[in-house]
């Protein structure tokens, strides 16, 4: 497996698959062409369906230095990767370099024909059986595990993530207004934060402020704001949430040490599901953003409260099990509706899932790496109208209005 750096990205939003991928594939399409003139980009599958309330032209308009025609391609099939766009170079008039590139999740993307850098895998293992089984006989926690693989550096890596996480927290909190794409929806991360009754139970407490800071980094990122992905930019505001909230307000103070194992420990569950399944709403449905952002946030959580590695992999199964089969249907193509609420739901859930954990230890029947295989075959059996191209659900029925 690939370091856990490539599951926490900072960036622009609203989409790691629709706009940092797409950026990415651009500069590096620009730093080949330095003689171009002007330039085209062909989008298919995902991208041409809902790139424009994503933001892709945006993003690429602002990425290239040159003029670039943007085509939106909704017919020809997509057999390798929802997310594929076609880069041409020109100079006055005469193709130069052509490209074809698959935006795969969390940012990162692939160059069809091209001997792309790819960083090494640093992870021997790839499944959370062998995993648990390697650190129980060397007696070690999963963070532990982490940092023998990446290197004491990493720690230095999520103390710059977790700074970034809580600035766009903080950010997302004061900001008002209307978010930008045409449906009018209005900021509520301040509403949430600022509410209170008097006589606010700490039960409810608790539920508005975790998704008050969801809200606000969802918030952010659909307003393209610098976000970090945990694991991409739809669901980059389960994980901040619920260790902001640990962090501030539980009757235990966690040490910044202890976030930013609990955030090791999250990127490790996050690039198992990277490496077996897929983080991408355009191959395996929301399930695979939302439901992969709650198996991580819950298994933080866990490796916070001290749980034991079962416990710990308890938290992420439930957290995921109950994810599967969650569509991915953004109205207008854009990262608001239903995907900012989702944010919030999915940061209470996790939460329920440590509970679960903690209360039900070692009577679980299904393994994580099992639910993770479940996952991917749910999301392959997906109608395709429901993996982030606007065409079913509520995307659909919100159309017809």
């Amino acid at each position: 497996m690939k370091t856990i750096r490539e599951i926490y990205r900072i960036g622009r939003g609203p989409s790691s698959s629709h706009t940092m991928g797409p950026e990415a594939a651009a500069k590096l399409f620009t730093e080949r062409t330095p003689a171009a003139t002007d330039y085209k980009v062909i989008l298919y599958g995902s991208l041409a369906l809902t790139g424009k309330g994503h933001g892709t032209d945006v993003v690429l308009c602002r990425t290239f230095p040159k003029p670039v025609e943007i085509v939106y391609d909704t017919e020809t099939p997509t057999p390798y990767h929802p997310n594929t766009l076609d880069l041409f170079a020109y100079r006055n008039g005469e193709e130069v370099l052509r490209w074809r590139v698959y935006s795969v999740g969390g940012g990162a993307i692939e160059i069809e024909g091209e001997p792309t850098y790819e960083s090494p895998d640093i992870y021997p293992l790839t499944t959370f059986s062998a995993i648990k089984a390697y650190c129980e006989k060397k007696e070690i926690t999963l963070w532990q595990y982490v940092e023998e693989c990446e290197g004491a550096e990493i720690w230095d890596y999520l103390n710059t993530v977790w700074d970034r996480m809580q600035r766009t927290i903080r950010e997302g909190l004061v900001a008002t207004g209307t978010l930008p794409g045409g449906l009018n929806v209005e900021r509520k991360a301040r509403i949430l934060f600022q509410l209170r009754h008097i006589d606010e139970s700490p039960e409810t407490r608790e539920s508005r402020l975790i998704c008050a800071y969801a809200y606000a980094t969802s918030e952010q990122n659909a307003d393209g704001q610098i976000i970090v992905t945990a694991p991409t930019c739809g669901a980059s505001g389960v994980l901040p949430a619920v260790l902001k909230y640990m962090s501030m307000h539980e009757r235990k103070e966690f040490s910044t040490t202890e976030i930013l194992r609990a955030l090791a420990v999250a990127g490790l569950i996050g690039n198992l599901i990277k490496t077996n399944a897929s983080i991408s709403g355009a191959d395996c449905g929301c399930q695979a953003e939302i439901g992969s952002a709650c198996s991580m946030a819950a298994a933080a959580l866990a490796s916070l409260h001290g749980l034991e590695i079962d416990q710990i992999e308890y938290a992420a199964e439930v957290a995921m099990e109950h994810h599967l089969g969650l569509t991915c249907d953004p109205v207008y193509g854009l990262v608001q509706i239903p995907c900012i609420e989702r944010n919030a739901v999915a940061a209470m859930r996790a939460l329920n899932a440590l509970h679960l954990a903690d209360f039900l230890t070692y009577t679980r029947k299904i393994s994580f790496d099992m639910v993770i295989e479940t996952m991917r075959e749910t999301g392959r059996d997906l109608s395709n109208k429901y993996r982030e191209t606007g065409e079913g659900g509520l995307a659909k029925l919100y159309n017809k209005r």
